[in-house]
């Protein structure tokens, strides 16, 4: 194990009360409860920090996706008013004089 330091802690007595109870019945010490504490504090801040970053992130990429997302309807858009305007010049009345009207895909 690696070098320990020793600290004194302290504690109200109200929380020292709920330690004590929590020692009965896990059979520790109190030493090895404050290390697994302290431990369990660590990580659990560490999850805390990432999660806020990831929150962060998605606030940040959702303008960005909404961005791209506008850009696609746009860009359909104007495929869908091309494909219409060709759709309409192929409605055109015939070379021939005749009424008759294609329709087939320019």
């Amino acid at each position: 194990m690696a070098e320990s330091k020793k600290i004194i802690v302290n504690l109200p007595e109200s929380v020292l009360k709920e330690c004590n109870e929590i020692l009965d019945k896990d059979d520790k010490n109190m030493s090895e409860f404050i290390k697994d504490a302290v431990i369990v504090y660590i990580e659990e801040r560490k999850r805390y920090r990432i999660r806020e970053r990831m929150i962060s992130g998605y606030i940040e990429m959702s303008s960005i996706n909404q961005e791209i997302a506008e850009l696609g309807f746009a860009v359909d858009i104007d495929e869908l008013q091309d494909y219409e305007a060709r759709l309409a010049e192929c409605d055109s009345i015939d070379d021939d004089g005749s009424k008759k009207r294609r329709y087939i895909l320019c």
